[in-house]
């Protein structure tokens, strides 16, 4: 790789020479994965700091599912489950200036106070077209945010794995790449530093299993680009469908999940958001040591302007 680095706030850059690992904490009820586990906030902020401990350098905290299917939660109730578990990560001994977070949401309203409680990032699957102020907010606070494309909302979407007919692209990785490279010229101009944008091709997001499978092979289109690519398979249904070779729970996807991650780290992604911490980052910590052209490719911000 080319001096690749994803800045995630003022305060937080990471350098991307290694892969870098977002790990997913949904205070949600009705998440595909985790849903339930962490509505209490000393019981999530427990939870984060474990996470921290081994090996994440950003907790993605999430207060709406999106999960094909799932139901809309109003800004205020995000807000509601967000904040009071981003303040109990803060208020851990040691972790007011060790734990990097960002806050997975499509409005600036939940954004801005999650930025307000401590969080320093802001990951969008809707790219900031959800909400117009977002990209202006993320500038205005020096927030690094991530940019996913997604075909659909997600209560209107469905798995990967059971589409009746496969989401219409004629070349899926250069619609995305072209959606992806359209929003990040969006937020260069809403005055977000080229260095502080990620990219998400939105695995599960709108395509069949063959079309994130595609996506996954053909990521240096999208990494030459200039910006990190984020990788999220961990867990999902096209991972089941691949590895298992039929419907699975979530729980049993981890093998597949490390696998496709591995895979797409030698493809050019460099930020991983996974459930399962420890074993991606042991997992990724060996291909990178192993993989021999990995580090070739660049990523962040190299380029972008």
């Amino acid at each position: 790789m080319v001096g690749g680095r994803w800045r995630v706030s003022s305060r937080v850059e990471l350098r991307l020479d290694r892969p870098r690992i977002v790990a997913i904490l949904n205070v949600t009820p009705d998440s595909f994965s985790d849903g339930g586990r962490h509505l209490d906030a000393a019981a999530a902020a427990g939870a984060a700091w474990r996470m921290f401990d081994e090996g994440a350098d950003v907790i993605d905290v999430g207060g709406e599912s999106t999960r094909p299917g799932s139901t809309r939660v109003s800004p205020e109730e995000q807000i509601r489950r967000v904040v009071p578990v981003v303040r109990a990560i803060r208020a851990l001994p040691g972790a007011a200036g060790a734990v990097a977070m960002s806050v997975d949401t499509t409005h600036a309203s939940v954004a801005r106070a999650a930025l307000d409680g401590g969080v320093d990032a802001i990951n969008d699957v809707s790219a900031g077209e959800e909400d117009g102020g977002m990209l202006a907010l993320a500038a205005e606070r020096g927030a690094g945010i991530i940019l996913m494309h997604r075909l659909t909302r997600p209560e209107q979407d469905s798995f990967s794995d059971r589409y009746a007919r496969a989401p219409g692209y004629g070349d899926v990785v250069r619609e995305v790449g072209e959606y992806l490279s359209g929003r990040a010229g969006a937020a260069l101009g809403a005055g977000v530093a080229c260095e502080s944008v990620a990219l998400d091709p939105g695995l599960g997001f709108g395509k069949s299993v063959e079309q994130n499978l595609e996506l996954i092979r053909r990521t240096r289109e999208i990494s030459d680009l200039g910006y990190a690519v984020v990788s999220g398979v961990s867990r999902k249904s096209f991972v089941g469908r691949v590895s298992l070779g039929r419907d699975s729970a979530p729980a049993e996807r981890l093998a597949g999940s490390l696998a496709m991650s591995v895979a797409h780290l030698a493809a050019g992604a460099r930020v991983f958001r996974v459930h399962d911490v420890r074993e991606h980052r042991e997992a990724l910590a060996a291909a990178w040591a192993v993989l021999p052209d990995v580090r070739d490719v660049p990523s962040s911000g190299e380029g972008a302007a």
